[in-house]
């Protein structure tokens, strides 16, 4: 077998300079589609990803939710050491819950992959560029989600684990790279509450003769995801005015290295991996919850947000805002009862899903669409949160087909049952297979909606090259204008999209790879029930002649019996808003505050 150099990402400060060395890529994400150029003319191999193996990965989140619990509990002693506290394992996994569970899972990823590469594959050697680690260390865990979808962090990962791994069998050249610094990602949250309007007065005056109030701040509403005017219902009911909350900016504490001097691989009994993550989280934890502890706890200390709430409720910002989430979890050991609503589709129906275990774990009460499990007491169902409703469109007497489309980090990041890294190259051909299979009448009034977040996948530039004359959207267009227009919605993934246009009552198509979106048994009757009337396929080609016969007569189909009964029924589980949602969540906020009562 002929040894090649390996290649760990797409920065090609660590390609060789020529176009002979025989090299092998380690994924499909060193591949920048606009650079086929020069890696075309490579002498290269791709090897495959170790996730392709679905078996493989469910076991494997499996795993690494135990490492998780373990590691949880070491930085528990260690974090409360360090900053002279004694916070529960609760306080804890509010706090750096989120990031440790992602960090694990990528360096999990990619230190499976480098494993891989050379127990199976002849490396000749490989190229690392020289960094200043220290300023890779993001300040808190909005700068970590930015940094772990570019390049130069992933590189960095690779690069320590050959570095500490690998230095000793393999050829590892060292190279250095001009402004390799991560630009500060952390953006202005500004103010979540803006100041009422002259309606919205007018509707306070209203309530108040119809409600007690106190002035109190017994209930912390916090991006909620419920519309304005059904929140500001649901505080008066409860005796309380709606507030606005200044959420201030984290300080950015710099890495100080002598705090970093510790490790977690020094216990008993870890296995290889254990190790090694043991060995890493001290090196790459945020400054926010080492260097700048202090500081965020002075910031928290200083927000004019409640001293005392009963309930805190939240559907959003609970798994990214260090600042929501410190000052959540210490009102959380005084007591305080935490609710979260769930802010997405997927929840309820996905397989596996860290985020939704996460956050149902530091909840008291979670607030679902109106999906339970049996097994989670915790889970409430009380209806759509967001409240979608009809638009009031005849959506058969317009001409557009909407296909809607997802992208995700060319590198992986978090484990749930969706297109892992470079399983998403599968996911665009099924898109290009069900556009090829439509009439040219319908192509020529097919809108692409492409992601927002590009991730250099270069979206717009594969559809091109495939279909240089279709209509694409990269988000110049206001969303719910081209839903305005749709005679038909194609959904394309697992998440909120369908659910919504569900609820909006929108003619409504879904196809995905039930490879890549494995669904939990409880769903599966309802999905069966949407593939027997036509919203559901699990082919691209399906998806395509369903579309085609259905398409100079909508209604026939969405308006019929069938379609209601299996929409009526997925809706109800999924997407409920046929009933009281002001009232539903009155009802689980007074019923927390009851327990606060008795603590």
């Amino acid at each position: 077998m002929n040894s090649r150099l390996l290649i760990t990402t797409s920065l090609e400060e660590t390609w060789p300079n020529d176009f002979k060395t025989p090299v092998y890529f380690l994924g499909e994400w060193c591949r920048i589609y606009n650079r086929k150029e020069r890696w075309s003319k490579m002498d290269a191999r791709v090897l495959p990803y170790h996730w392709d193996d679905r078996n493989k990965l469910y076991n494997d989140y499996l795993y690494l939710n135990n490492v998780y619990e373990i590691m949880l509990k070491y930085l528990k002693y260690q974090l409360n050491g360090i900053h002279g506290v004694d916070y529960s394992l609760r306080y804890w996994r509010i706090l750096i819950g989120p990031w440790l569970a992602y960090f694990m899972q990528m360096v999990f990823d990619r230190w499976s992959m480098l494993k891989h590469a050379f127990e199976k594959h002849e490396i000749s050697g490989c190229i690392i560029i020289e960094k200043d680690e220290k300023k890779l260390i993001p300040y808190e865990m909005n700068d970590f989600l930015s940094a772990f979808v570019d390049d130069d962090w992933n590189e960095m990962i690779y690069g320590q684990l050959l570095d500490r791994y690998w230095k000793h069998s393999t050829n590892i050249e060292y190279v250095t790279k001009i402004n390799n610094q991560l630009e500060n990602i952390h953006q202005d949250n500004g103010l979540m509450k803006s100041s009422l309007t002259r309606f919205k007065q007018a509707f306070l005056s209203v309530f108040k003769k119809k409600y007690w109030m106190k002035n109190t701040d017994d209930y912390f509403f916090f991006k909620t995801y419920l519309p304005i005017s059904v929140e500001n219902e649901v505080l008066l009911r409860l005796g309380q005015n709606q507030k606005r909350w200044e959420t201030p900016h984290i300080p950015k504490i710099e890495a100080n290295m002598d705090m970093r001097k510790w490790t977690l691989d020094k216990y008993n009994g870890l296995d290889e991996f254990e190790n090694i993550i043991g060995s890493m989280i001290p090196m790459h934890i945020p400054t926010a919850y080492l260097e700048g502890y202090k500081s965020l706890v002075k910031c928290i200390e200083n927000l004019t947000w409640p001293k005392t709430p009963r309930c805190i409720f939240a559907s959003n910002g609970i798994q990214t805002l260090d600042l929501l989430k410190a000052w959540v979890a210490k009102k959380s050991e005084n007591g305080s009862r935490l609710i979260i609503g769930q802010h997405g589709g997927y929840y309820g129906i996905g397989l596996w899903s860290f985020l939704e275990e996460h956050e149902i774990s530091i909840s008291d009460r979670y607030l679902t669409w109106g999906w339970s499990e049996p097994e989670q007491p915790k889970v409430h169902p009380v209806g759509q949160i967001k409240s979608f409703k009809p638009i009031g469109v005849d959506h058969a007497k317009q001409s557009t087909l909407l296909l809607v489309t997802n992208a995700d980090s060319r590198y992986s990041y978090r484990m749930y049952s969706y297109t892992v890294s470079s399983q998403w190259l599968e996911y665009l051909e099924d898109q290009f297979i069900f556009t090829e299979n439509l009439s040219p009448m319908i192509l020529n009034d097919m809108t692409v909606r492409l992601y927002p977040s590009d991730y250099r996948w270069c979206q717009e530039k594969r559809w091109s090259d495939r279909f240089p004359n279709l209509t694409l959207d990269e988000g110049e267009i206001n969303i719910s204008e081209l839903i305005r227009k749709s005679r038909l919605f194609v959904s394309t993934y697992n998440g909120a999209t369908y659910l919504e246009a569900f609820t909006m009552d929108i003619p409504t198509v879904i196809f995905w790879n039930p490879k890549h979106w494995e669904i939990r048994d409880a769903a599966i009757p309802y999905f069966d029930e949407l593939k027997q009337v036509g919203i559901f396929h699990e082919s691209p080609e399906s998806a395509a002649l369903h579309v085609s016969e259905v398409w100079g007569d909508i209604n026939s189909w969405w308006k019929s019996k069938p379609v209601r009964r299996a929409l009526d029924k997925s809706k109800s589980k999924y997407c409920n808003i046929a009933c009281d949602i002001t009232g539903n969540i009155e009802a689980e906020i007074r019923a927390e505050s009851n327990i606060y009562k008795f603590l």
